[in-house]
């Protein structure tokens, strides 16, 4: 949208002010202009232009210019003009802009004691400014300055007060006693010290609205009702902003809104206009006295927009961003030891309209809360007041920083589950879901809600035990996307799905084959290990580095999301596992259709986005929804974007349809059943899930006029598809056809041959009769209804009443023009599965397709098929991973830009003969050691990684890996605290180390890098052993754990659970006095054995500490050793 200065304000404002308006048109603002206004200060606004190239019969300058004082009985006149005030006197021109304004009649001088009238802030935003013309003065330059809007309001220009009097500017907003901070009152007059206050409303006193003016009353009205938002004030075809709004439209968005995408933490509200001039006429001709009040179009709140619910609509805008922002509800109940809460979620995506409701119990860390975040980002955060714990308080702060979270009142706002189940009941939400049994007008919930209710109660008006809280937040989410008046459109897609934490299905399987064994089940990953593997972020939250990143080649928008979607929850089944990497084979040999397919996918556009909004056009608004009465004059715009919307996805459709076509001849040689399935027509002959779409898209293309409807914004549907719309025509034909029936009849009884009908509009099929036939003839029911020389039109009965059958025909006809979009829309709806059906396997494909492509290229080096095995297919049951020359799959170079060195990772392999180590070559926990910036996080995150990618279904960038299924990856990686959360280094280690302890499995892999690194050599060194010992004995996890406690590997040594490893490095010099001379060379390869020492003096020189500092502190590590040895010789001696 582009931004313009140009615009009117509605003449409801009245007669009370003077200030002269500018308009945007060719001339030069006088200095005389200056002189009148005196002391008179300016009001400003901001103005964002709509979409259209004109905006209808609202909008007329020439008319808008004359001011109400002038000539009170224009007022009517100007009111259809739509500028909204009528107050502002003259629009100022920037003093940059060669726009100039119009010249205008001028009311009568006033006195100069009137007073003047306090500042608005409602300045002009300007789009594209052309050079200053030379010949504009310096004096010109510096008159025209002071009507220029601030840099900012935080520090206003000088010099514009009354009587040109200097001083810093006040807006009129600004000296309100009942806005300022601490005497503000919501619209319940309650005080914002109360505890119930509610921030999102204002009250506004009435006296005060009583001396505003019309269009500035109606502005507050609103104001008050959503104090939160920004009101985009529609005033004809403009978009404006004021007071406070135009506030934050300068310091905050830089007054170009409408040219990026929303910014900052504040919704937005979109105000229309739900009359025209002439509605606003009548309506006040049928009021006893109308006031001034009563004279402005009539305006309301029809859209509220915030991160969390953008649906991106036609008025909305594209999105800037493929990828999903959730608007999640939550609401919890602690248990009074604190050890444990239940949480109830309900998370939506706007977008496309995806349901996600379920409820779960945590620990006391919230470790399900916590991967729940990271695998559904939520934009926006719903919370009942009060109602969080401190726990969860902390996590939100500290991982959701940047979401925007909002508390609802408990009951009026953050409904209960019983107000959820009954308001589910008594709206139509779910009515196109209504079986052929149940009575029309009746409400079925969709089956996942269905299965939450009691079982007792049929009405479906009880929770279900264990649901109440899924409920609760499902009403919070109700509540407020009914507030910004999208329940409708959302709700009705009836797309709900319950939300199981992953690790909940583990705990509910008998044993671990039964687990993995189980098609749907995934893999756990929670946020640390997301985070700490970087995974979809990276530490500075960008993607740069990330697995996703690397992996994501993706073509379409549903394919990238779907990916993510994936990379959160790998496979644990060993068949599913293979099914997918078959898939990859079998693309990989046909590479020519494998290509000419993914051409094809980056022509799709986003089509799970579009079904979402042809369903919201669709969808018919009720009459209580202001959306139905918005008198939109930029209509035929708007109509061209949602047609261009509708022939794009059907252009999308024919495209995957060819791609299905090219497939065809090469499907039966796959061996992948997945790919075989998604790529496969599902008919009657084939077992294949790609719906079948061509009948479908044949019947659109012969609905109407693709061409024609994409450049007048108007479709006509051609005959039979819009029974509407056949019923009115075959109506005005037939009664066309009567008509001229009737005419033939008169030519016979009057025996005149060049008898017709003459006319146009409401004066048609008069019947023209020359002067030829005699008066004698013409019967008595005809009519003169006009003559000309020589002839003599009638009219009978008969034509009029065919006529005017004929007028109500029309009406129809053009009635079921008008809303002939919107039921194509729905009938296009009508099929919604089985184009969203298309959609998913299109996806599928595009992700199979990318995770192809890195199979194929990696970083240059070997791509091995993983080989997954179930715990029972072996000759042990245990656990085990035999990975040979594996590399990060994100990094391909070393720090120093030397190739990166791969390595062998075995844990748990039975039969292992490595190097002095036969007898323990089955240890699940593998102690690793090495010196600083040797390599051992690069290793664990590496052997991370390549799991994840193996129960992807991808290849792995190794020479072989072997590995029973991971069912969680835990990680404890690097050093950081939670200063927001008031967490230290110490704490979030053990914390993280809790989680792993409580929540770890026989069939988990554990990734701990140097636990204890938060606090004292004694303290870190006695809980690592503890630790380790829990791992290797007990649990017996798969697991590796790096250390510089040497004391620990030398505990561990002979133990026959825990095998040692080091990264190895190359010494020289080593012992010598001089900490400068000893060099190290990283080899960057892990091998057997434990590392002697961790050689951190090299790190500290790398890191360019004083020679002093470090000469000093290698004396001082002499010192430690000699003590360190002579305490070992006494033990000895001792023992």
């Amino acid at each position: 949208m582009e931004l313009d200065k140009s615009t009117l304000t509605d003449e409801d404002l009245t007669e009370e002010e003077d200030e002269e308006t500018v308009k945007s048109k060719p001339s030069r603002r006088s200095s005389r202009a200056t002189a009148e206004q005196g002391g008179k200060s300016k009001r400003r606004r901001i103005v964002v232009a709509s979409d259209s190239e004109g905006s209808g019969d609202e909008f007329k300058p020439e008319r808008a210019g004359c001011s109400s004082e002038e000539d009170e009985e224009d007022e009517e006149e100007v009111v259809n003009s739509a500028s909204e005030e009528d107050v502002e006197s003259e629009r100022e021109a920037e003093p940059d802009s060669p726009v100039k304004p119009v010249k205008r009649k001028r009311p009568a001088e006033k006195p100069s004691s009137a007073k003047p009238k306090p500042k608005t802030p409602t300045l002009p935003e300007t789009a594209k400014r052309a050079p200053l013309s030379s010949t504009i003065t310096a004096n010109t330059k510096s008159r025209l300055s002071a009507f220029s809007a601030p840099e900012s309001f935080d520090s206003q220009a000088n010099g514009s007060g009354a009587g040109g009097q200097g001083g810093a500017t006040v807006w009129d907003h600004e000296k309100l006693d009942w806005l300022q901070e601490g005497r503000r009152k919501d619209a319940k007059r309650r005080r914002q010290s109360e505890e119930d206050y509610d921030p999102t409303t204002l009250y506004v006193p009435e006296d005060f609205l009583n001396k505003t003016t019309p269009g500035m009353r109606r502005w507050w009205q609103l104001k008050s009702e959503t104090f939160d938002a920004v009101l985009f004030f529609k005033v004809g075809k403009f978009y404006e902003l004021y007071h406070m709004d135009a506030v934050i439209g300068v310091n905050e968005l830089g007054l170009t809104f409408m040219k990026g995408s929303w910014v900052g933490s504040h919704f937005v509200a979109r105000v229309e206009q739900t009359e025209t001039p002439d509605m606003m006429e009548a309506r006040c001709k049928t009021m006893l006295k109308p006031t001034k009040f009563d004279r402005v179009v009539q305006r309301e709140v029809c859209r509220i927009i915030t991160r969390g619910t953008q649906t991106y609509s036609v008025l909305d805008g594209a999105p800037s961003e493929t990828h999903s922002k959730y608007l999640l509800s939550i609401k919890e109940k602690e248990e009074s030891s604190g050890r444990c809460r239940t949480y109830g979620v309900s998370f939506v995506d706007t977008s496309v309209g995806y349901f996600h409701v379920g409820q779960f119990q945590d620990d006391r860390h919230c470790s399900r809360l916590r991967t729940l975040l990271s695998h559904y980002v939520p934009a926006q955060v719903l919370f009942e007041k009060g109602n969080p714990s401190a726990e969860t308080r902390k996590i939100f702060k500290a991982s959701l920083s940047s979401a925007m979270q909002e508390g609802l009142t408990a009951g009026s706002q953050f409904w209960d589950a019983q107000k959820t189940l009954k308001t589910l009941a008594e709206e139509d939400y779910f009515k196109e879901s209504v079986g052929k049994d149940e009575e029309p007008g009746s409400s079925v919930l969709p089956s996942v809600l269905k299965s939450m209710t009691s079982e007792s109660d049929s009405l479906g008006l009880t929770p279900k035990e264990g649901y109440e809280l899924a409920l609760s937040a499902l009403g919070g989410c109700m509540f407020y996307l009914k507030k910004c008046l999208v329940d409708q459109e959302l709700l009705s897609m009836t797309n709900f799905q319950e939300y199981v934490p992953v690790d909940v299905e583990m705990e509910k399987a008998a044993g671990p084959t039964s687990f993995f064994s189980q098609t749907r089940q995934r893999m756990v990953l929670d946020g640390v290990t997301l985070a700490n593997l970087e995974i979809l972020q990276n530490v500075s939250g960008g993607t740069e580095g990330t697995l996703l990143e690397r992996l994501d080649t993706c073509s379409t928008p549903f394919g990238k999301r779907l990916l993510k979607q994936w990379l959160c929850s790998p496979l644990c089944n060993p068949t599913s596992i293979g099914e997918r990497l078959d898939a990859l084979e079998d693309l990989m040999g046909v590479q020519a259709q494998a290509t000419e397919v993914s051409d094809l996918l980056k022509k799709l556009p986003d089509l799970e986005r579009l079904l979402s909004k042809i369903h919201s056009i669709g969808t018919p608004k009720g009459q209580d929804h202001p959306d139905s009465r918005a008198v939109l004059y930029e209509e035929v715009t708007y109509s061209k974007k949602k047609i261009a919307d509708f022939l794009s996805a059907l252009e999308g459709f024919k495209t995957m349809q060819e791609i299905v076509t090219i497939l065809g001849p090469v499907v039966g040689d796959f061996q992948s059943r997945l790919l075989r399935q998604v790529c496969t027509l599902h008919t009657t002959a084939l077992p294949g899930l790609f719906p079948d779409l061509s009948a479908e898209l044949k019947r659109w293309d012969t609905a109407f006029d693709h061409q024609k409807a994409r450049a007048t914004g108007v479709i006509t549907p051609k005959a039979g598809f819009d029974p509407e719309f056949d019923q009115a025509l075959s109506g005005i034909k037939a009664c066309e056809r009567d008509l001229q029936d009737y005419l033939d009849r008169q030519k016979k009884r009057l025996g005149c041959r060049n008898l017709t009908y003459w006319g146009t509009g409401r004066n048609r099929f008069q019947m023209e009769v020359p002067d030829s036939v005699s008066e004698r003839n013409i019967p008595e029911e005809y009519k003169v209804k006009s003559t000309k020389k020589g002839w003599k039109r009638y009219w009978t009965r008969e034509i009029e009443r065919l006529f005017s059958e004929l007028q109500s025909l029309e009406e129809k006809r053009d009635a079921a023009l008008k809303d002939c979009m919107r039921r194509l829309f729905y009938n296009f709806d009508k099929n919604y599965r089985d184009w969203q059906t298309g959609v998913e396997c299109m996806a599928v494909l595009d992700v199979l397709l990318s995770l192809t492509r890195y199979s194929q290229g990696g970083d240059g080096g070997p791509m091995a098929r993983p080989q997954v095995l179930l715990p029972g297919d072996i000759s042990q049951s245990a656990a085990f991973l035999d990975l040979r020359g594996s590399r990060h799959p994100c990094v391909t170079k070393t720090f120093f830009g030397d190739d990166f060195i791969p390595n062998d990772i075995a844990i748990g392999c039975p039969g292992s003969e490595e190097e002095g180590q036969e007898d323990n070559g089955h240890a699940p926990c593998v102690l690793v050691t090495g010196p600083n910036m040797g390599g051992k996080s690069t290793l664990m995150r590496q052997c991370g990684l390549v799991v994840v990618l193996a129960q992807l279904g991808c290849y792995v960038p190794a020479e072989s890996l072997s590995f029973t299924p991971v069912d969680r990856v835990f990680t404890r990686l690097g050093a950081s605290d939670r200063i927001m959360a008031g967490e230290s280094t110490f704490f979030v280690e053990l914390s993280e180390t809790a989680s792993i302890l409580h929540h770890g499995t026989k069939h988990s892999l554990v990734l701990l890098d140097e636990l204890g690194r938060g606090t004292a050599t004694y303290d870190g060194t006695a809980i690592a052993s503890a630790v380790v010992n829990e791992l290797a004995e007990r649990i017996c996890c798969r697991t590796l754990f790096s250390t510089h406690y040497h004391s620990l590997v030398e505990d561990y040594t002979n133990n026959p659970a825990v095998r040692l490893g080091h990264m190895a490095c190359m010494v020289e010099n080593e012992g010598d006095e001089d900490p400068s001379q000893e060099t190290i060379t990283f080899l960057y390869k892990f091998i057997t054995g434990a590392c002697p020492k961790s050689y951190g003096f090299n790190a500290a020189r790398l890191a360019n500490l004083p020679e002093d500092v470090i000469q000093s502190g290698h004396r001082k590590a002499k010192e430690f050793e000699r003590s360190t040895i002579s305490l070992r010789v006494f033990k000895y001696v001792l023992n």
